[in-house]
C-alpha cells in the first residue's frame, strides 16, 4: 500500500508513524533500508545505516553533526524517524514496515507530508 495523497499539482506521500497498538514483535526494524525505526527508548542518529558524515539538514531546517545521538521518539514501543524515513521510495514498491507489521499499527503520519520527489532527493542524501 503506498500512501498517496491526491493534490491537483502535487503528489504527496505521508511519512509512517508507528501507533500506540505496536506489540513490540521488532518485525519492522531490520526491513527499513534506511534504519529509521528504532526500539523504544534507543537513542538515535542520523548516521545509523547510512552514510552520512558531517553536517546534514533536519526536515525542520536544523543542521546537525550525523554523528549526534538523539533522545528517542518513543520509550515504550518501536518508533520512526521522520528525518530518516523515505518510506521506501527508491528501495521497494511499498512501506516494508507496513507490509510486515502483524498488528497494522505502522501507519501515515499525517504530521509529515513530503512528495515523493522530496522522499528520493531525502534517499539520495542517505546513501550518498
Amino acid at each position: 500500500m503506498i500512501y498517496l495523497y491526491q493534490n491537483p499539482k502535487i503528489n504527496y506521500t505521508m511519512a509512517i508513524k508507528i501507533t500506540e497498538e505496536c506489540i513490540n514483535c521488532g518485525a519492522c526494524e531490520p526491513e527499513c533500508p534506511n534504519n529509521a525505526i528504532y526500539e523504544g527508548g534507543v537513542e538515535w542518529s542520523i548516521s545509523d545505516g547510512t552514510t552520512i558524515k558531517g553536517e546534514f539538514a533536519l526536515m525542520d531546517g536544523t543542521v546537525v553533526n550525523a554523528e549526534d545521538r538523539f533522545a528517542p521518539i518513543s520509550v515504550d514501543i518501536y518508533y520512526i524517524v521522520p528525518n530518516k524515513c523515505t518510506e521506501c521510495q527508491g528501495f521497494h514498491e511499498e512501506p516494508q514496515c507496513a507490509a510486515v507489521c502483524p498488528v497494522d499499527c505502522c501507519v501515515p503520519d499525517e504530521m509529515y507530508r513530503e512528495t515523493v520527489e522530496e522522499l528520493m532527493s531525502k534517499k539520495e542524501k542517505l546513501h550518498v
